[in-house]
């Protein structure tokens, strides 16, 4: 559950402490919560479901319900991302990617490289495999370590761990469970090809 904004200093490894803030975004998937400081966010933590909206349309409902009081500038640019992501998905584009402030993705490794490639370069309603992805990280026969990459992912979406798939073009693993990994496949195939035809959203 969602703190009510009371100031919690986290000492992340090898980074200073943090006064962390935490909201809540009601979306088509649950409760999303997103932790963070003034630094940048820190964690998305996507909710255990297996009730998934039926269809793949964008969602009018997508509100902040608890923690809007005090946001940090980067939990507002997250929450206006994912909200852009789920009610407007052709607009991701245009917003400010929030700053990050996870020690994961602070320190130089093969997984942060990894996931740095797949915010940059794998776009809305495109998939890889994990070894197309490794390609692109520039180490072709880490598959296997990019697969550890995507299990460590702690801001999920917004680095879309879920557009690497297997080579056989089953969906594999996701931290959110395979249903929704399925639903955030198919939703952004079906804006893709709705922008693709000029309908937009």
């Amino acid at each position: 559950m969602a703190s009510r904004l009371l100031p919690k200093v986290n000492s992340k490894q090898g980074g200073s402490a943090c006064e962390e803030k935490q909201v809540v975004l009601l979306s088509p998937l649950g409760r999303i919560e997103i932790s963070g400081c003034e630094k940048g966010v820190h964690e998305i933590k996507l909710p255990k479901t297996s009730l998934l909206p039926r269809g793949a349309e964008p969602s009018v409902a997508c509100e902040v319900c608890e923690g809007a009081e005090e946001m940090p500038e980067p939990l507002q640019q997250c929450t206006a991302w994912l909200r852009a992501y789920f009610c407007e998905p052709a607009s991701t584009g245009t917003l400010p990617v929030p700053a990050f402030h996870h020690p994961l993705l602070q320190r130089d490794s093969f997984t942060r490289q990894v996931l740095w490639t797949l915010l940059n370069d794998v776009k809305f309603g495109e998939a890889v495999s994990y070894k197309q992805l490794a390609d692109l990280a520039g180490n072709s026969r880490a598959a296997r370590a990019v697969g550890g990459a995507m299990r460590s992912n702690p801001i999920p979406i917004i680095i879309p761990c879920h557009r690497v798939i297997r080579s056989s073009g089953h969906s594999g693993n996701y931290g959110g469970g395979q249903l929704m990994k399925e639903w955030l496949l198919s939703y952004e195939k079906l804006q893709k090809e709705k922008l693709a035809q000029g309908g937009g959203c």
